[in-house]
């Protein structure tokens, strides 16, 4: 896994307190090798098109399938990761605390929740 960096202390974490769509998020201190990931991934998906146009054996195509959505997982949970080490603990660590730590651990709950069912 990677390492995750705190957010400095002079300025607020977006995640306490703002709107979920404010940033800056968790990731954003990893924002470059995050696109990085994404257009590997994209580049999987397009091989997978390329393949089916080529009528490449079914079999061969499952695999690239998989590793797609290997790929997919992965990015998923260091996103998890950093929204953990970043939004939540920030909610923790906030004096009103309570309820927007349950709100955050609540949404968290659910993210993981989803991708258990993928």
């Amino acid at each position: 896994m990677t390492t995750i960096d705190t957010p400095s202390t002079d300025t607020a974490p977006a995640c306490h307190g703002a709107a979920p769509s404010a940033g800056p998020h968790g990731y954003s201190g990893d924002k470059e090798a995050h696109l990085k990931r994404l257009r590997r991934i994209e580049g999987q998906i397009r091989g997978l098109q390329r393949m089916v146009d080529e009528d490449v054996y079914c079999i061969d195509i499952l695999t690239q399938v998989s590793a797609s959505t290997k790929a997919l997982q992965s990015f998923a949970l260091v996103l998890l990761e950093e929204h953990l080490a970043h939004c939540v603990a920030s909610a923790a660590a906030a004096e009103d605390g309570g309820e927007e730590l349950n709100a955050k651990v609540a949404e968290a709950s659910a993210a993981i929740a989803r991708l258990l069912r993928t």
